[in-house]
């Protein structure tokens, strides 16, 4: 009985290892580029080493909407926007890719990295960001969502103001 529970507890910690991507290991991928333009708060552009440009859907965040053509401007979408604009404009990056790399509108999904922070992280706390998972692109999922918790429970940001 002893046994057979050791062998259900290794299928159930190999199922969950799967199914949350942490099995892979090592580290993850990661480059440098050059945000050339700025779209909204979680959307930018940016320019690899190696003269590729691409649109990069920062992963862990949504930012309310500005330029959505059904949506319009939300609360607090321009100061989300802006904040991204003066934080990225121009600015070396680091990218690191989660496990899936592009969205269903051909973005490429990733964790956006600025003097060696999480952009995302940035504008949680700030209260200029909600924490969304796009599965299965979850790594840091648990720290972003406390991020949001704590913004939310200070009003920062859209918390206190939409």
């Amino acid at each position: 009985m002893a046994r057979f529970r050791v062998v259900l507890v290794a299928i159930a910690a190999f199922s969950l290892a799967v199914a949350t991507g942490w099995w892979a290991g090592g580290e993850p991928t990661r480059y440098q580029a050059t945000v050339i333009d700025v779209i909204d708060g979680d959307t930018i552009v940016v320019d690899f080493a190696n003269a590729t440009t691409v649109t990069v859907r920062i992963l862990g965040i949504d930012t309310p909407e500005t330029k959505h053509p059904e949506m319009g401007v939300e609360c607090f979408g321009p100061e989300a926007s802006d904040y991204a604009k003066r934080r990225l404009m121009n600015a070396h990056v680091r990218i690191e890719f989660d496990r899936e790399r592009t969205d269903k509108y051909g973005r490429t999904l990733a964790h956006v990295y600025r003097d060696g922070s999480r952009f995302s992280d940035e504008l949680l706390a700030a209260g200029l960001a909600e924490w969304f998972v796009l599965p299965p692109n979850g790594r840091y999922s648990r720290t972003q969502l406390q991020l949001e918790l704590v913004a939310r429970a200070r009003d920062v940001g859209m918390w206190g103001a939409c």
